[in-house]
């Protein structure tokens, strides 16, 4: 049977069409398919999506310390660029920790640092790559110089409290403890918290232990008190005198200071003719301040020296106890409570980093 043969119909001839003016940008975009035809994003499927989020923004961060390496929390951070748009504010938190984001790359940017009783302190210029976490190093404010005025709201607690820091980071020559003086012209009394936190501060101290180990050898020396000799013998020491300077610590500068209601700490005066000075040192081992404010004799001391070496008689030997050894070594440490203050208002401080400066 023949197969019939048939024609196919002439293509039509490509046609112009006209388009208005404007509308040949408006018209959607046609893609090659794989098999040669045209197809239009609309018609065809959507092409794969371009993320729009800019990869390229960059960060600036950083901790804000004093110069003593002590974080400093709610400051105010400005950090400016070349327009209005570039130009953000923030605050510090707690930790003295700050974040800027969504900054432009390879546009200049300057960091100002403001806080209450700090000088202003402010970056060189900083050009960002894309991309790039910049971490301010070396933010250290200074205190400032420039006398403010300042309005206290803060309760006498609060300020007992900060008192209490300041005093515990005071060591002469940066090691040795410092801690039972205030260099503070109008201090606030302590509260009873406050009293047996700085007693276990001092007696805790590692620099405590090895004054006590050194006093031990020099003991052991001259054989005192009556252990013998020996490495057994300097134990004893070490643990005599370990006991000693805790129960005087605890006795003398928290539990009889929260039963008088009295100040365990040196007023340093700092001022006046040095005679002043110099009997106002002599008589703070017999003369006090109290809780409130007024001076009284210093039971705290006194009965702290007698109750400590009351108790040594439990652990010190049979030959080095008794009433009159009792009374012979609360006279020695009386005077040498007397010398340790005339040192304290002439010398120490000019000693102590931290409080030399300080007004």
């Amino acid at each position: 049977m023949a197969t019939p043969s048939y024609s196919l119909p002439d293509a039509p001839r490509a046609q112009s069409v006209a388009l208005p003016a404007g509308q040949l940008g408006e018209q959607p975009a046609a893609t090659q398919s794989p098999n040669g035809a045209d197809t239009q994003d609309a018609g065809q499927g959507t092409p794969q999506q371009t993320s729009t989020q800019d990869q390229t923004l960059s960060h600036i961060g950083g901790t804000i310390l004093d110069t003593n390496g002590d974080t400093v929390p709610r400051a105010t951070i400005l950090l400016e660029g070349p327009g209005p748009a570039d130009r953000q504010t923030s605050t510090g938190d707690d930790n003295g920790a700050f974040q800027f984001g969504g900054l432009r790359p390879g546009i200049p940017y300057r960091i100002t640092i403001n806080v209450v009783d700090f000088e202003t302190w402010k970056s060189e210029t900083i050009v960002l790559t894309p991309g790039q976490f910049y971490f301010l190093p070396d933010i250290k404010l200074n205190v400032s110089s420039s006398p403010t005025s300042v309005t206290v709201y803060a309760s006498q607690d609060e300020i007992a409290t900060q008192e209490v820091r300041l005093e515990e980071k005071q060591r002469i020559f940066g090691i040795i403890p410092n801690f039972y003086v205030t260099y503070d012209p109008h201090p606030v009394p302590l509260t009873t918290k406050l009293k047996f936190r700085l007693a276990y501060k001092a007696s805790t101290d590692p620099v405590t232990f090895f004054g006590v180990a050194f006093l031990a050898a020099i003991y052991q020396a001259g054989d005192i008190p009556n252990y013998g000799q020996g490495w057994n013998a300097y134990g004893q020491r070490v643990g005599a005198g370990i006991l000693d300077t805790t129960t005087d610590i605890f006795f003398g500068g928290a539990i009889y200071p929260w039963m008088f209601h009295q100040d365990p700490r040196y007023f340093y005066q700092g001022t006046g003719t040095k005679k002043s000075r110099a009997l106002h040192a002599m008589a703070s081992p017999y003369v006090c301040r109290g809780d409130n404010g007024k001076s009284q004799p210093n039971y705290s001391s006194l009965l702290g020296d007698l109750t400590s070496g009351a108790i040594s008689n439990l652990y010190y030997p049979e030959s080095n106890r008794g009433a009159g050894l009792l009374f012979e070594g609360f006279a020695i440490t009386t005077g040498v409570r007397t010398v340790d203050s005339l040192v304290q208002e002439f010398i120490l401080r000019k000693l102590t980093p931290t409080a030399k400066h300080r007004n």
